[in-house]
């Protein structure tokens, strides 16, 4: 038997086991049933469960989903600068990004137009994204998918952490 702070309690019956558990406001938990005599600890076992849940979806961390920006092989500097800030923003929250040119009617003849809209968007990105699929057609799309690099995301956000303690120091004086 272990008691509530983890110390040895000594061999008793279930019934006087059961007694002090409910002294303390406590279960009763056998832990290792296997040994002769079974092992049992005075523990809130709510807690522990909730305890074990939390450090279960801590180790699991951020899954990368796959977020989808599409454009067109035409798509205006402005309209592509406001693209680029949402795709910069998944990158940071370390997303993949299928990024798409899509083509209508007979734009499909100009492909180069899309091809140099995914370059533009790979030479604009720098080094915070790496090409995991180059750029290819599937029907009337263009698509190439695009990873976070993760030294270049480290880099960014202690960037924006100095600026943001900068700048909070100058608001403070």
């Amino acid at each position: 038997m272990i008691g509530s702070e983890g110390e040895q309690l000594g061999v008793m019956t279930p019934d006087e086991a059961m007694s002090r558990a409910e002294e303390e406001g406590l279960d009763l938990v056998e832990v290792a049933s296997g040994s002769r005599p079974p092992v049992c600890r005075i523990m809130d076992y709510g807690r522990y469960k909730y305890e074990q849940k939390k450090k279960s979806s801590k180790s699991r961390g951020h899954a990368a989903t796959l977020k989808e920006v599409k454009m067109r092989p035409r798509t205006d500097d402005h309209d592509l600068d406001f693209k680029l800030k949402n795709i910069r923003r998944f990158l940071l929250d370390g997303d993949k990004v299928k990024v798409t040119v899509m083509y209508r009617g007979r734009e499909i003849v100009h492909r180069e137009l899309g091809r140099a809209q995914l370059n533009r968007v790979i030479e604009r990105l720098g080094s915070l994204a790496t090409v995991e699929n180059p750029p290819r057609m599937e029907g009337r799309f263009l698509s190439m998918i695009l990873v976070p690099n993760r030294d270049a995301v480290a880099e960014l956000r202690r960037q924006e952490n100095t600026e943001a303690k900068a700048q909070a120091a100058e608001e403070a004086s």
